[in-house]
Protein backbone atom coordinates (compact mmCIF):
# COMPACT_ATOMS: atom_id res chain seq x y z
CA UNK A 1 0.00 0.00 0.00
CA UNK A 2 2.72 2.37 1.15
CA UNK A 3 4.75 1.19 -2.33
CA UNK A 4 1.75 2.05 -4.71
CA UNK A 5 1.06 5.67 -3.00
CA UNK A 6 4.86 6.35 -3.47
CA UNK A 7 4.61 5.22 -6.83
CA UNK A 8 1.49 7.32 -7.87
CA UNK A 9 3.00 10.50 -6.63
CA UNK A 10 6.20 10.07 -8.42
CA UNK A 11 4.16 9.73 -11.53
CA UNK A 12 2.00 12.63 -10.65
CA UNK A 13 5.26 14.82 -9.80
CA UNK A 14 7.07 13.48 -13.24
CA UNK A 15 3.66 14.10 -14.95
CA UNK A 16 3.52 18.25 -13.41
CA UNK A 17 7.52 18.31 -14.41
CA UNK A 18 7.44 17.25 -17.71
CA UNK A 19 4.02 18.85 -18.31
CA UNK A 20 6.07 22.46 -17.27
CA UNK A 21 9.02 21.69 -19.69
CA UNK A 22 7.36 20.92 -22.57
CA UNK A 23 4.51 23.74 -22.57
CA UNK A 24 7.01 26.13 -22.10
CA UNK A 25 9.61 24.45 -23.91
CA UNK A 26 6.72 25.26 -27.26
CA UNK A 27 6.05 28.87 -25.38
CA UNK A 28 9.75 29.86 -26.08
CA UNK A 29 9.97 28.50 -29.50
CA UNK A 30 7.18 30.32 -30.82
CA UNK A 31 7.03 33.14 -28.81
CA UNK A 32 11.11 33.82 -27.74
CA UNK A 33 10.48 33.97 -24.05
CA UNK A 34 8.69 31.57 -20.78
CA UNK A 35 7.47 35.07 -19.07
CA UNK A 36 4.60 34.86 -20.57
CA UNK A 37 0.59 34.09 -19.28
CA UNK A 38 -2.86 33.97 -20.20
CA UNK A 39 -5.88 32.24 -18.58
CA UNK A 40 -6.11 29.67 -21.61
CA UNK A 41 -2.47 28.43 -21.19
CA UNK A 42 -3.50 27.30 -17.45
CA UNK A 43 -5.99 24.88 -19.50
CA UNK A 44 -3.61 23.72 -22.02
CA UNK A 45 -1.32 23.23 -18.93
CA UNK A 46 -3.73 20.93 -17.43
CA UNK A 47 -4.78 19.04 -20.33
CA UNK A 48 -1.11 18.35 -21.20
CA UNK A 49 -1.03 17.01 -17.49
CA UNK A 50 -3.65 15.01 -17.91
CA UNK A 51 -2.89 13.22 -21.26
CA UNK A 52 0.61 12.09 -19.04
CA UNK A 53 -1.12 10.75 -16.56
CA UNK A 54 -3.70 9.06 -18.41
CA UNK A 55 -0.43 7.77 -20.73
CA UNK A 56 1.00 6.36 -17.28
CA UNK A 57 -1.86 3.95 -16.50
CA UNK A 58 -2.03 3.07 -20.35
CA UNK A 59 1.77 2.09 -20.38
CA UNK A 60 0.76 -0.23 -17.10
CA UNK A 61 -1.81 -1.59 -19.04
CA UNK A 62 0.38 -2.26 -22.13
CA UNK A 63 3.26 -3.82 -19.89
CA UNK A 64 1.17 -6.24 -18.07
CA UNK A 65 -0.65 -7.70 -21.64
CA UNK A 66 2.71 -8.19 -23.05
CA UNK A 67 4.09 -9.77 -20.48
CA UNK A 68 1.32 -12.54 -20.67
CA UNK A 69 0.54 -15.10 -22.78
CA UNK A 70 0.81 -15.79 -25.95
CA UNK A 71 3.23 -12.81 -26.65
CA UNK A 72 6.19 -13.42 -24.59
CA UNK A 73 6.30 -16.53 -26.62
CA UNK A 74 6.25 -14.64 -30.10
CA UNK A 75 9.78 -13.83 -32.09
CA UNK A 76 11.66 -10.93 -30.71
CA UNK A 77 11.17 -8.88 -33.57
CA UNK A 78 7.33 -9.60 -34.06
CA UNK A 79 7.08 -8.44 -30.31
CA UNK A 80 8.74 -5.39 -29.89
CA UNK A 81 6.88 -3.79 -33.09
CA UNK A 82 3.58 -5.27 -31.85
CA UNK A 83 4.54 -3.50 -27.75
CA UNK A 84 5.84 -0.07 -29.60
CA UNK A 85 2.97 -0.33 -32.40
CA UNK A 86 0.93 -0.33 -29.10
CA UNK A 87 2.24 2.41 -27.33
CA UNK A 88 2.14 4.32 -30.10
CA UNK A 89 -1.36 3.85 -31.03
CA UNK A 90 -2.56 4.92 -27.68
CA UNK A 91 -0.86 7.63 -27.15
CA UNK A 92 -2.59 9.16 -30.17
CA UNK A 93 -6.04 8.34 -28.97
CA UNK A 94 -4.79 9.92 -25.74
CA UNK A 95 -3.75 13.00 -27.79
CA UNK A 96 -7.18 13.05 -29.52
CA UNK A 97 -9.06 12.09 -26.70
CA UNK A 98 -7.38 14.41 -23.97
CA UNK A 99 -5.94 17.40 -25.66
CA UNK A 100 -7.08 18.48 -28.94
CA UNK A 101 -10.78 17.74 -28.98
CA UNK A 102 -11.13 18.79 -24.98
CA UNK A 103 -9.08 22.35 -26.98
CA UNK A 104 -11.50 22.30 -29.68
CA UNK A 105 -14.80 22.07 -27.06
CA UNK A 106 -13.21 25.00 -24.55
CA UNK A 107 -11.33 27.30 -27.08
CA UNK A 108 -13.17 27.04 -29.76
CA UNK A 109 -12.57 29.96 -31.12
CA UNK A 110 -9.05 29.58 -31.02
CA UNK A 111 -6.46 28.20 -34.57
CA UNK A 112 -4.92 25.54 -34.29
CA UNK A 113 -2.58 24.98 -37.34
CA UNK A 114 -2.43 21.67 -38.94
CA UNK A 115 1.54 21.93 -38.57
CA UNK A 116 1.01 22.30 -34.94
CA UNK A 117 -1.41 19.47 -34.78
CA UNK A 118 0.83 17.36 -36.31
CA UNK A 119 3.58 18.43 -34.21
CA UNK A 120 1.59 17.96 -31.23
CA UNK A 121 0.34 14.40 -32.43
CA UNK A 122 4.83 13.03 -33.07
CA UNK A 123 5.60 14.67 -29.80
CA UNK A 124 3.18 12.78 -27.79
CA UNK A 125 4.48 9.83 -29.45
CA UNK A 126 7.74 10.25 -28.72
CA UNK A 127 7.17 11.11 -25.08
CA UNK A 128 5.07 7.83 -24.78
CA UNK A 129 7.51 6.04 -25.86
CA UNK A 130 10.64 7.73 -24.26
CA UNK A 131 8.48 7.12 -20.74
CA UNK A 132 7.34 3.20 -21.51
CA UNK A 133 10.77 1.78 -22.39
CA UNK A 134 12.51 3.87 -19.79
CA UNK A 135 10.16 2.40 -16.97
CA UNK A 136 9.82 -1.06 -18.56
CA UNK A 137 13.68 -1.22 -18.67
CA UNK A 138 14.09 -0.25 -14.65
CA UNK A 139 11.28 -2.26 -14.15
CA UNK A 140 12.47 -5.28 -16.01
CA UNK A 141 16.01 -4.99 -14.45
CA UNK A 142 14.48 -5.18 -10.97
CA UNK A 143 12.48 -8.05 -12.37
CA UNK A 144 15.44 -9.73 -13.45
CA UNK A 145 17.24 -9.06 -9.86
CA UNK A 146 14.28 -10.54 -8.35
CA UNK A 147 14.60 -13.31 -10.13
CA UNK A 148 18.04 -13.98 -9.16
CA UNK A 149 17.87 -13.67 -6.13
CA UNK A 150 14.75 -15.78 -5.76
CA UNK A 151 16.66 -18.28 -7.50
CA UNK A 152 20.12 -18.46 -5.22
CA UNK A 153 17.53 -18.11 -2.09
CA UNK A 154 15.54 -21.31 -3.83
CA UNK A 155 18.95 -23.00 -4.47
CA UNK A 156 20.23 -22.48 -0.66
CA UNK A 157 17.15 -23.78 0.44
CA UNK A 158 16.89 -26.80 -2.00
CA UNK A 159 20.63 -27.71 -1.05
CA UNK A 160 19.80 -27.88 2.67
CA UNK A 161 16.52 -30.15 2.67
CA UNK A 162 18.22 -32.08 0.79
CA UNK A 163 21.74 -31.99 3.03
CA UNK A 164 18.97 -32.31 5.90
CA UNK A 165 17.15 -35.58 4.34
CA UNK A 166 20.93 -37.35 3.51
CA UNK A 167 21.94 -36.29 6.92
CA UNK A 168 18.91 -37.68 8.65
CA UNK A 169 19.80 -41.06 6.35
CA UNK A 170 23.56 -41.34 7.11
CA UNK A 171 22.79 -40.65 10.68
CA UNK A 172 23.92 -43.35 12.93
CA UNK A 173 20.44 -44.31 14.14
CA UNK A 174 19.28 -44.78 11.20
CA UNK A 175 22.38 -46.23 9.68
CA UNK A 176 22.36 -48.85 13.21
CA UNK A 177 18.81 -49.49 12.55
CA UNK A 178 18.82 -50.51 9.12
CA UNK A 179 22.64 -52.15 9.23
CA UNK A 180 20.88 -54.21 12.47
CA UNK A 181 17.31 -55.06 10.35
CA UNK A 182 19.80 -56.29 7.31
CA UNK A 183 21.78 -58.44 9.40
CA UNK A 184 19.07 -60.22 11.26
CA UNK A 185 17.45 -60.96 7.38
CA UNK A 186 20.25 -62.62 6.31
CA UNK A 187 20.16 -65.27 9.02
CA UNK A 188 16.36 -65.83 8.78
CA UNK A 189 15.92 -64.63 4.98
CA UNK A 190 17.98 -63.66 2.27
CA UNK A 191 15.78 -62.98 -0.68
CA UNK A 192 14.53 -60.57 1.66
CA UNK A 193 17.84 -59.23 3.01
CA UNK A 194 18.99 -58.38 -0.57
CA UNK A 195 15.70 -56.86 -1.14
CA UNK A 196 16.13 -55.08 1.83
CA UNK A 197 19.59 -53.59 0.87
CA UNK A 198 18.61 -53.17 -2.52
CA UNK A 199 15.70 -50.68 -1.44
CA UNK A 200 18.44 -48.71 1.07
CA UNK A 201 20.59 -48.19 -2.16
CA UNK A 202 17.50 -46.78 -3.81
CA UNK A 203 17.27 -44.30 -1.18
CA UNK A 204 20.95 -42.98 -0.83
CA UNK A 205 20.11 -43.18 -5.29
CA UNK A 206 17.21 -41.17 -5.47
CA UNK A 207 18.36 -38.83 -2.92
CA UNK A 208 21.84 -38.11 -4.93
CA UNK A 209 20.08 -37.88 -8.11
CA UNK A 210 18.22 -35.09 -7.44
CA UNK A 211 20.62 -33.11 -5.58
CA UNK A 212 21.01 -29.70 -6.61
CA UNK A 213 17.66 -29.89 -8.52
CA UNK A 214 15.00 -27.39 -7.91
CA UNK A 215 11.57 -29.63 -8.95
CA UNK A 216 11.25 -33.12 -9.68
CA UNK A 217 8.11 -35.00 -11.09
CA UNK A 218 5.89 -36.76 -8.59
CA UNK A 219 6.89 -39.98 -10.48
CA UNK A 220 10.33 -39.81 -9.44
CA UNK A 221 9.80 -38.89 -5.83
CA UNK A 222 7.13 -41.52 -5.66
CA UNK A 223 10.20 -43.82 -6.89
CA UNK A 224 11.90 -42.66 -3.55
CA UNK A 225 8.81 -42.88 -1.56
CA UNK A 226 8.21 -46.67 -2.09
CA UNK A 227 11.98 -47.35 -1.57
CA UNK A 228 11.69 -45.24 1.67
CA UNK A 229 8.41 -47.30 2.79
CA UNK A 230 9.59 -51.07 1.97
CA UNK A 231 12.52 -50.24 4.60
CA UNK A 232 9.71 -48.82 7.20
CA UNK A 233 7.94 -51.69 6.55
CA UNK A 234 10.47 -54.36 7.14
CA UNK A 235 11.53 -52.64 10.12
CA UNK A 236 8.10 -51.80 11.78
CA UNK A 237 6.06 -54.32 9.95
CA UNK A 238 2.40 -53.99 10.77
CA UNK A 239 3.21 -51.26 13.06
CA UNK A 240 2.91 -49.10 10.05
CA UNK A 241 0.52 -49.18 7.25
CA UNK A 242 0.96 -47.36 3.79
CA UNK A 243 -1.64 -46.48 1.57
CA UNK A 244 -0.30 -44.80 -1.97
CA UNK A 245 -3.11 -43.94 -4.12
CA UNK A 246 -1.92 -41.47 -7.00
CA UNK A 247 -2.86 -41.55 -10.76
CA UNK A 248 -0.91 -42.06 -13.43
CA UNK A 249 -2.34 -38.72 -14.77
CA UNK A 250 -0.90 -36.47 -12.19
CA UNK A 251 2.68 -38.26 -12.08
CA UNK A 252 4.38 -35.89 -14.31
CA UNK A 253 3.44 -32.68 -12.20
CA UNK A 254 6.32 -31.78 -10.12
CA UNK A 255 7.58 -30.85 -6.54
CA UNK A 256 10.28 -30.09 -5.04
CA UNK A 257 12.30 -33.05 -4.13
CA UNK A 258 12.23 -35.13 -1.47
CA UNK A 259 9.08 -33.07 0.45
CA UNK A 260 7.10 -36.69 0.65
CA UNK A 261 9.97 -38.28 2.30
CA UNK A 262 10.44 -35.96 4.58
CA UNK A 263 6.42 -35.55 5.48
CA UNK A 264 7.40 -39.51 6.00
CA UNK A 265 9.76 -39.22 8.33
CA UNK A 266 8.07 -36.62 9.99
CA UNK A 267 5.21 -38.74 10.45
CA UNK A 268 7.48 -41.79 12.06
CA UNK A 269 9.27 -39.55 14.13
CA UNK A 270 6.71 -37.63 16.32
CA UNK A 271 3.88 -40.64 16.57
CA UNK A 272 3.85 -44.16 18.31
CA UNK A 273 3.10 -47.51 16.54
CA UNK A 274 1.81 -51.18 17.83
CA UNK A 275 0.14 -53.83 15.67
CA UNK A 276 -2.96 -52.70 17.79
CA UNK A 277 -2.67 -49.44 17.12
CA UNK A 278 -1.16 -48.90 13.93
CA UNK A 279 0.14 -45.60 12.17
CA UNK A 280 -1.39 -45.09 9.28
CA UNK A 281 -0.21 -43.10 6.37
CA UNK A 282 -2.21 -42.09 2.93
CA UNK A 283 -0.83 -40.63 0.03
CA UNK A 284 -3.02 -39.16 -2.56
CA UNK A 285 -4.47 -36.23 -4.83
CA UNK A 286 -7.19 -34.22 -4.12
CA UNK A 287 -8.36 -31.35 -5.89
CA UNK A 288 -5.02 -30.96 -7.67
CA UNK A 289 -2.64 -31.46 -4.60
CA UNK A 290 -0.80 -34.13 -3.30
CA UNK A 291 -2.36 -35.23 0.15
CA UNK A 292 0.09 -36.85 2.78
CA UNK A 293 -2.33 -37.99 5.79
CA UNK A 294 -1.13 -39.76 8.88
CA UNK A 295 -3.40 -40.77 12.01
CA UNK A 296 -2.39 -38.60 15.46
CA UNK A 297 -0.52 -40.92 17.95
CA UNK A 298 2.11 -38.94 19.99
CA UNK A 299 4.52 -41.01 21.42
CA UNK A 300 4.91 -41.46 25.21
CA UNK A 301 8.38 -39.97 24.56
CA UNK A 302 7.13 -37.16 23.48
CA UNK A 303 9.44 -35.32 20.75
CA UNK A 304 9.72 -31.69 20.66
CA UNK A 305 9.06 -30.35 17.37
CA UNK A 306 10.89 -27.70 15.56
CA UNK A 307 8.97 -28.18 12.38
CA UNK A 308 12.03 -27.14 10.78
CA UNK A 309 10.98 -29.88 7.99
CA UNK A 310 7.84 -28.52 7.08
CA UNK A 311 9.31 -25.19 7.40
CA UNK A 312 11.96 -25.82 3.94
CA UNK A 313 9.19 -27.42 2.20
CA UNK A 314 7.36 -24.10 2.76
CA UNK A 315 10.21 -21.95 1.96
CA UNK A 316 10.86 -23.78 -1.52
CA UNK A 317 7.49 -23.34 -2.87
CA UNK A 318 7.37 -19.80 -1.55
CA UNK A 319 10.15 -19.46 -4.43
CA UNK A 320 8.46 -21.59 -6.96
CA UNK A 321 5.19 -20.24 -6.93
CA UNK A 322 2.20 -18.21 -5.26
CA UNK A 323 0.63 -21.59 -4.21
CA UNK A 324 0.86 -22.35 -0.68
CA UNK A 325 1.52 -25.58 1.12
CA UNK A 326 -1.54 -26.35 3.44
CA UNK A 327 -1.23 -27.98 6.97
CA UNK A 328 -4.17 -29.03 8.91
CA UNK A 329 -3.99 -30.83 12.25
CA UNK A 330 -7.42 -32.37 13.63
CA UNK A 331 -8.26 -34.39 16.56
CA UNK A 332 -7.57 -37.51 14.98
CA UNK A 333 -5.38 -36.88 12.38
CA UNK A 334 -2.29 -34.50 10.47
CA UNK A 335 -3.07 -33.56 6.91
CA UNK A 336 -0.07 -31.78 4.74
CA UNK A 337 -1.34 -30.90 0.96
CA UNK A 338 1.39 -30.08 -1.36
CA UNK A 339 0.39 -28.28 -4.70
CA UNK A 340 1.75 -29.92 -7.66
CA UNK A 341 3.35 -27.83 -10.16
CA UNK A 342 3.10 -27.65 -14.28
CA UNK A 343 6.62 -26.93 -15.84
CA UNK A 344 5.80 -25.74 -18.98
Amino acid sequence: MHLNRNLVLTRIGTAALTSLFFYYTFVFINLGTVFWYEASALRELLLVFLFLIFTFWMHDRISTRFNAPPFPKLPASIYASLEAASVIAGSLFLCLLLVYLPTHLLLPSAEVLPLRVRLGFVVGAIISLFFYYLVERERKVKQLQEEHLRAEQLQKETYRAQLEALKNQVNPHFLFNSLNVLNSLIYVDQDRAAAFLSQLSEVYRSLLDSSGKQLVPLKKELELVQAYIHLLKTRFGANVQFLVEVPDAYRQLELPPTAVQMLLENAIKHNGYTSQKPLQISIFVADGKLVVKNNLQPRLDEVKSTRIGLKNIGTRYSYLTGQEVEVTQTEQDFIVRLPLLKVV
